[in-house]
Parts: structure tokens; sequence; C-alpha cells
């Protein structure tokens, strides 16, 4: 038996990823901590959203933006700036530069947090380029990862100016979502690279009518998922939250009366707060009977193997937390701690979705 099992990857579908079983432990557990890193900066961007702290650094300096305020003066500066936008103006007329440094330390922590991630990104690559561990391939879609992570930071910006409108005391919701859309985008991409790497030979799956079909439910929990996580973007964009703050009926009402007041009708899923709160709710629990249903047929499918069946069994119980975590954000009126942990636990839910999925890429396949 060879030393290296997957030696032959150079031939295969996967060639891409290294073929010593070591270099692939090593870059998949390297992908790995960025992908917790990714799933930190999903959270301090909810608890900046919630605290009200992403509007409070007014200029965007991608290098120079590491280095917080140093002396009293450039405090004094910055809080300046922040007075002459209208979230100060509204919300906050009168605090301190006290009350400013704690939201300011919280949006710099937050880009800080994702200049880091760069720096874990880029430095690895290249030692691992340069001492041949990466293929040509795999080195460019990392590459291409570094450069979306760059973009990513340009499209927070691009987020954050919205707040500085006039009357405006938050970001546009359209680019909140935006921001969060890519966010998860180049998260899923990087893990599914990072298991890959791990495991690049599917196990074989047989193709039987009840594989397929627990195969093409997962992939349908993988849309709903990120469906559901759009709708909570919009959610929190427009603090849909902070009304109708009763489960499982809202004002009275199992639909809320208010649901369809724009014209056109589609504006209500964006604009219409009854609306958009209604759709995150119906979405979520059309998720949790979707994952139960492929739970209940992925136990009673024996083929899948025990990889994919405990991969399922996690997927269920995160999607009982992330459910229970929802209606109590819900009820307490949106706390920044509930809402910062939902908002993480969205991240973890899609994770175990894509494990699941990534544990099935097997199916069919010799």
């Amino acid at each position: 038996m060879s030393a290296h099992p997957s030696g032959g990857l150079a031939k295969g579908r996967d060639s891409v990823f290294p073929a010593n079983a070591h270099d692939r432990r090593r870059v998949s557990n390297w992908l790995l901590a960025i992908c917790f890193m990714l799933i930190g900066m999903i959270a301090l961007g909810g608890y900046t959203r919630l605290t009200g702290s992403g509007l409070s650094i007014m200029d965007w300096r991608p290098i120079t933006g590491m280095i917080p305020p140093l002396s009293h003066a450039e405090w004094e500066r910055q809080f300046a700036l922040y007075k002459t936008i209208p979230q100060y103006k509204i919300l906050h007329d009168g605090f301190g530069l006290a009350g400013f440094q704690k939201i300011f330390w919280a949006e710099w922590i937050h880009r800080f947090w994702g200049r880091l991630m760069g720096f874990v990104l880029l430095l690895p690559l290249i030692w691992f380029a340069v001492t041949g561990v990466l293929s040509r391939r795999l080195t460019a879609r990392l590459i291409l990862f570094f450069v979306l992570g760059g973009l990513q930071g340009a499209i927070g910006w691009f987020m954050v100016a919205s707040g500085f409108n006039p009357d405006s005391t938050a970001v546009a919701p359209v680019r909140l979502v935006l921001h969060l859309c890519c966010a998860f985008a180049l998260y899923i991409a990087i893990l599914w690279t990072a298991l890959s790497a791990r495991n690049p030979e599917p196990e074989f799956i047989p193709a039987t009518p009840a594989v397929v079909r627990v195969h093409r439910l997962a992939w349908l929990v993988c849309c709903i998922v990120a469906t559901t996580i759009i709708a909570g973007g919009f959610t929190a964009g427009t603090h849909a939250g902070f009304s109708y703050n009763t489960f499982p009926l809202m004002d009275g009402h199992l639909i809320p009366a208010g649901y369809a007041r724009l014209h056109p009708f589609w504006l209500n899923w964006f604009q219409n707060i009854a609306a958009v709160q209604f759709d995150h709710r119906l979405l979520a629990t059309c998720t949790a009977a979707l994952i139960g249903g492929t739970i209940f047929l992925g136990l009673r499918t024996p083929q899948l193997g025990r990889p994919a069946q405990d991969a399922l069994m996690l997927m269920g119980w995160m999607v009982l937390l992330q459910y229970a975590l929802g209606v109590t954000t819900l009820l307490l009126v949106v706390p920044v701690w509930a809402g910062t942990v939902h908002q993480t636990c969205a991240a973890l839910l899609l994770t175990t979705a894509i494990i699941v999925l990534h544990r099935l890429r097997g199916v069919g396949r010799v």
C-alpha cells in the first residue's frame, strides 16, 4: 500500500491539491483557521451594527487605518468628523468623547480583524507557494480569495458611506445585505476548499433513489439557509426585529395586516417592516422543517455512510439552536448579545449544511 494514498491525484479531478497527505492537512488547517476568523468577522459585524458603531470611523484608509488614534488631538479630530453626520445629530447628540471612543473601538477592531485576515491568508500563501506545496491552480484560487477579500473591504466602505447621507442614521439595507452576502460567499468558497484539501477524493456513495433524494434535499437546504440569511440581512437593515415582538403571531395575526401595503408588491419584501419580518420567520420555519425532513430520510438511508449521517445530525442540532436563538432575539427586542450570537450561529448553520453537501459529493462517482 502506498505511503501516500492520494498519490494519484495528479491525474484525477482533484489534482489541484497536494499529493502528500501531510501537506494537505497543513493547507486544510490553515484555511480552516481563516474560516474561523471569518466567522469572528461576521460576529464582529453583527456587534458593530447592533451598537451603531459602524459609522464612527469617517475615513477609509486601507493601510494607515490599522493604527488607531495615538493622541488626544487625533481623538478630537475623529470625534469632530463624526459630529458632522446625521447619526450623531439625531441619535447621539451630546454624548462625549468617551462615548465616541466606545463605538470607535468596536468599528476599529472590526476593520483591524479584516486586515489581519488578509495577512493570515497572504503570508502562508507565499510560503506554501515558494516551497512547492501548492499547485499553480490552487495558488491562483487562493490569490483570487485574497483579491476578493480586499474587494470585500471596499464593499464594506461602500456600505458605510451610505450612512453618511442626509437624515440617515444607519447604512442602506441593500448595501448591508450586499456586504453580508459577499462575506458568506467568500466563506463558503474557502470552507469548501479547506474541506476538499483534507479529503480530495470523495467517498463513493451508490446513487440509489433514496440517496439521490437526500442529496437533492441537501442542495435545497443550502439554498434555503442562504435565502434565510439574506432575509435576515434585510430584517437587520430595516430594523424590523424591533417590531412585532411576539411569537408566533404578529400583532395578533399569523400574517400581519400590513403585509402588502406597498406597491408594486415586490417592494414589501425589502422595505415593508411587517413583510420583511414575516418572510424571515417563514423562511426560518421552512428551513427547520426541511432540515428535519432531510435528517429523517438521511438516517433511514444507510448507503449514505456514517460521516454523512453524522453531519446531518450536527446540522439538526444547529438548526434547533438557531431557531431558538431567533425567537429569543425577537421576544427580547434584539439585545446586542442575542443579535450577535444569532448572526454568528447563522454562519455555523450554513457551515454544517456545506459539510453535509461536501460529504455527499461522492454520490454516483467512481
